[in-house]
């Protein structure tokens, strides 16, 4: 889908990314991932043509981005951010519908493709006709979300999305875009430099740093075969065991066919959300429901200090 062969760019003299190698499969939820600097930032805007490269070749579905009018290419790509950028003085629904109106899209095609947005976005109908500083930042954000896929773009940019919202806002939402992305196959290039967001949302990571990518693969492969120290010591060493929790489902982990009383947990929650439910609760047992909310088993506390397997990526 996205392929970077030798890509290179520099500001000012200084190199922002060296040589690049690295291919985006279709479908992929792929996470760059590293520090300020790191050159995350300048690989996403280079996909889309925010910032073009100095050497090298860049290929989207099998064609040259060079080849392609840049305006073309970036109406093929949803494109979201921090900042949002939602236009302050339109509505939510001209908002969300830029692309589609740029594309000459017909009105009923908008409105049909904007109802579906906001039940795939949990948007409620009356937010439609208000503007962006009537919402809230968790609204903003989903909106921006929104405009990203409102033309059904075959790639989803997403540059630090979530990075000024409250935790709970934040986690919310990184929910939702697990949910998106099972619901639509969607290729995604999320950068961000938070750890616990990238293993949350990631079937594969890429980790750079210095413009140079260091380790890339299954979040598991990068949390229990580092390449090297600069690896182990991202990740953090004393968090290494916790960390790999998160890649894990309570539903697969669970002794079926046994039940006990009390408040249970969802099958959904990864074994990193377990264990704090285990401690708050001061129990070594906890009852497990699946999505029909029907009882799934038993989660035991012991089962997650003798995890052997690797663990099933949540979502």
């Amino acid at each position: 889908m996205i392929e970077f062969n030798r890509v290179s760019r520099a500001f000012n003299g200084k190199a922002a990314v060296s040589d690049l190698l690295l291919t985006v499969a279709e479908g992929q939820f792929c996470v760059l991932l590293g520090t300020s600097g790191s050159g995350k930032s300048t690989t996403l805007k280079m996909i889309n043509r925010l910032v073009e490269f100095d050497s090298g070749e860049i290929r989207f579905a099998g064609e040259s981005i060079r080849q392609l009018d840049a305006r073309v290419l970036r109406r093929r790509m949803g494109y979201a951010i921090q900042s949002i950028g939602l236009f302050p003085h339109w509505t939510v629904e001209k908002n969300i519908a830029t692309v589609p109106a740029l594309l000459g899209w017909s009105k009923p095609q908008v409105t049909q493709r904007i109802e579906a947005l906001l039940t795939l976005l949990n948007l409620e109908p009356q937010l439609l006709n208000r503007y962006p500083h009537q919402l809230s930042g968790g609204q903003q954000q989903r909106v921006g979300v929104a405009r990203a896929l409102a033309a059904d773009p075959e790639v989803l940019l997403m540059d630090e999305p979530f990075g000024a919202l409250d935790p709970v806002t934040r986690g919310a939402l990184q929910q939702e875009m697990l949910r998106i992305h099972r619901l639509s196959g969607r290729t995604i290039v999320l950068v961000t430099h938070d750890i616990d967001e990238a293993l949350t949302l990631a079937d594969r990571i890429v980790l750079m740093d210095n413009g140079e990518i260091v380790q890339q693969g299954k979040p598991v492969e990068l949390l229990t075969q580092p390449k090297n120290e600069f690896v182990r010591d991202f990740f953090g060493r004393s968090e290494m065991g916790v960390r790999l929790l998160s890649l894990g489902q309570v539903g697969n982990a669970v002794r079926r066919g046994e039940w006990l009383a009390g408040e249970p947990i969802a099958a959904g929650l990864t074994l990193r959300e377990a264990l704090s439910q285990f401690i708050t609760r001061r129990t070594d047992k906890l009852p497990v429901i699946d999505e029909q909310q029907q009882p799934l088993g038993v989660l035991y506390f012991h089962d997650l200090l003798t995890l052997r397997e690797e663990p099933a990526c949540a979502g």
